[in-house]
């Protein structure tokens, strides 16, 4: 009897080893090709939470390796959109912004929020897509396609 349990015991190890084996080879393999690339859809209406969530978006391609590991979009809507106004942008925020664009960041301003402000694309830092169903809907949106959803 204890016999066949050690038998019973060694080929359910080596039957979860191999299908563990096979799982990982497949996942490694789609990772090589990159399907499995993380989406991202950061969330931003404080303006005083700019430089942090740019901060945060950095260190985001940093920890995963690059913008070939990650895709992230930034939704802004609400006072925080004031802060990406070409004429009232600082000089290090607007460098920030232009380096995370270069690197794949997806810029996204709420129409609602420029037609409150009274400002177009021309008006805002260079990069920027227009949420022409507003930030909420292209969040949800963005949600159902797969993204995670952060609001630092």
């Amino acid at each position: 009897m204890q016999r066949r349990n050690i038998l019973w015991t060694m080929f359910s190890s080596i039957g979860a080893a191999a299908v563990l084996a096979g799982t990982a080879s497949r996942t490694s393999a789609a990772n090589a090709a990159g399907v499995d690339k993380a989406k991202v859809a950061y969330h931003l209406s404080e303006l005083d939470k700019a430089g942090f969530v740019l901060g945060n978006i950095q260190n985001h391609f940093d920890g995963m390796g690059g913008p070939d590991r990650v895709k992230i979009n930034l939704v802004i809507h609400g006072a925080a959109l004031k802060a990406f106004h070409s004429a009232q942008a600082g000089p290090e925020l607007s460098a920030h912004v232009a380096e995370l664009a270069k690197m794949g960041l997806g810029l996204s301003a709420c129409i609602n929020t420029m037609k409150a402000q009274n400002v177009t694309l021309k008006d805002l830092l260079p990069g920027f897509a227009v949420a022409d169903k507003g930030a909420v809907v292209l969040l949800a949106d963005l949600q159902s396609q797969g993204y995670a959803y952060l609001r630092p």
